[in-house]
């Protein structure tokens, strides 16, 4: 039994304990648990910013189109369904008179299908 693998063993060799791999492991799974956690707010956060930039455009779109029609929108609020990109929304206008009897304010909100602001923008232009 001179080639039996105990017999090569030396106590100054040493492995990890049960404590250290315990601990080892321990570390490693908070770590993966962390990164699970980031990767589920950057994937939200990235929704988020699309549903905006999307919302956005589409005030913008809609900001086009009012300053260019030949006849300005009539005073007072106003809805109306829009999609844009595939997504379908919801505009909200107000029109105002401002102090310049020239010019009218126009304040137009996107909202999405759960009814929270997407696309906020407000412009003047020229009431006739």
């Amino acid at each position: 039994m001179g080639n039996c693998a105990l017999a090569k063993f030396h106590p100054k060799q040493r492995g990890f304990t049960l404590i250290e791999m315990m601990v080892a492991l321990a570390v490693f799974g908070l770590a993966a648990l962390a990164l699970v956690r980031l990767i589920g707010i950057s994937v939200t956060s990235e929704q988020q910013i699309a549903a905006r930039t999307i919302g956005q455009i589409t005030a913008q779109n809609l900001a086009v189109e009012w300053m260019t029609d030949p006849a300005p929108p009539a005073l007072g609020k106003a809805t109306g369904n829009i999609s844009n990109g595939g997504v379908p929304m919801r505009w909200q206008r107000d029109v105002k008179k401002t102090a310049d009897s020239r010019l009218i304010r126009i304040d137009v909100v996107v909202v999405d299908r759960s009814g929270k602001p997407q696309g906020r923008l407000s412009f003047a232009r020229a009431s006739t």
